[in-house]
């Protein structure tokens, strides 16, 4: 069986909510050694944002802590702290996401932490940062989203700026803070030092800004909402058939003539203002116009499939569920099933990073509150029944 590329790495994992699980997440799918600490009154906030519930777990909490072990610990108790310090003697890498400073107070900080320890990669997640006026706010994804300019370009031009359907910015800063993981891992093969990766939620969502930021930066011009239409590309948008909406993505001239041969459309396809991208760009009101009433005539399933057999790129608009019952998404095993000692067979989303010759994997559900306190303790550190028991006794553990 082949070694995962991240197998014996140990990684301590002092967050909660979204951004640090999620980094965990991805460094356990890919073989590391994922503990996660959790409080042990209620443990990781998510285990009580719902519904929906599964057999008393909740299904966001579930969907972002598969392959770790939980340890239940309070690390502001005397003995939770030892605990903590013997567990940070074996680990390789520190994940937290407090506020900046928090850690700090309770001499867990990073200064703190790699005096012990000058190897430890040590990921710190933020709202703004470790260092800039803002260093102390908390972090919350749709602030991020709105403070780095994500929800003004998101919307439809005549209503509210919006935010994306998934805590986007949160993800972001996860798989961020995750590459920062791996090149910090890279430099310390180097230098034998680790160090210190700072991730923040706004500079995540700047950084997703793109060629929209690039816009504003060539013309002093902040981009306005579009909704569905690309402002520098047409025909690219969203159009109402007879039964649905149907996705145009047609990337350049070619595209669009054959687009216009296919459906019949060759005066559209001759007609001077429509020959090149930047007159499709221009023109956009008139030939969106052209295009909503052939549209708006025919099936979603039959332009769906007229198109694709073309060569023309489109899709359907489609539910959640009928997205993961795509023949493609389950083809490349993005729904894989686990089982949960309470739930039974439980699904959850699969790797988006195949690897030919060290491939990760769905190998254990997302662990239950303290599922793994006793066995880490006499495991991992040697401790005793009666050490853990007197730990328990003092609240220190659960």
């Amino acid at each position: 069986m082949a070694i995962a590329p991240l197998s014996g790495l140990t990684i301590l994992d002092l967050s909660r909510v979204l951004s640090g699980p999620y980094c965990t997440m991805l460094a356990a799918d890919m073989g590391a050694r994922v503990i996660k600490i959790e409080h042990p009154e209620g443990g990781d906030d998510t285990r009580a944002w719902g519904p929906p519930f599964l057999e008393g777990e909740s299904a966001y909490y579930l969907s972002i802590n598969r392959n770790k072990e939980s340890v239940a610990v309070d690390f502001k108790t005397e003995g939770g702290r030892r605990v903590i310090d013997a567990l940070l003697a074996r680990a390789d890498v520190l994940v937290e996401n407090f506020r900046p400073g928090t850690l700090d107070r309770l001499g867990l900080g990073y200064q703190a932490v790699a005096a012990q320890h000058p190897d430890i990669v040590y990921v710190s997640i933020s709202g703004f940062g470790q260092n800039g006026p803002r260093r102390d706010e908390a972090g919350y994804d749709a602030v991020a989203q709105a403070e780095g300019g994500l929800m003004s370009v998101t919307g439809t031009a005549d209503g509210p700026a919006v935010r994306v359907g998934v805590a986007i910015a949160d993800i972001a800063s996860g798989m961020f803070a995750f590459q920062g993981l791996l090149l910090a891992l890279l430099a310390k093969a180097r230098t034998g030092r680790g160090q210190l990766v700072d991730v923040s939620l706004l500079d995540a969502v700047t950084a997703l800004m793109s060629y929209q930021a690039g816009r504003y930066l060539a013309t002093g011009q902040s981009p306005p909402r579009s909704g569905n239409q690309h402002l520098t590309i047409a025909p690219y948008d969203t159009f109402d058939t007879r039964d649905g909406v149907l996705v145009l993505a047609v990337g350049n001239d070619r595209q669009w003539q054959t687009l216009c041969a296919t459906l019949g459309l060759a005066s559209l396809g001759a007609t001077p203002e429509f020959r090149t991208n930047e007159g499709r760009v221009v023109h956009y009101a008139a030939l969106r116009q052209a295009l909503e009433s052939v549209f708006r005539a025919r099936s979603l399933g039959d332009l769906v499939a007229t198109l694709r057999a073309a060569g023309v790129p489109c899709g359907a608009v489609r539910s959640v569920a009928e997205a993961m019952s795509d023949p493609q998404i389950l083809a490349r095993a993005m729904v894989e099933t686990v089982a949960h000692p309470s739930i039974g067979p439980l699904q959850v989303l699969g790797l988006p990073v195949k690897l030919s010759d060290t491939p990760g994997g769905v190998r254990t559900p997302p662990p239950r509150l303290g599922e793994h306190t006793r066995q880490v303790l006499s495991g991992d550190l040697g401790l005793t029944d009666e050490e853990i028991e007197h730990l328990k006794a003092a609240r220190a553990i659960a």
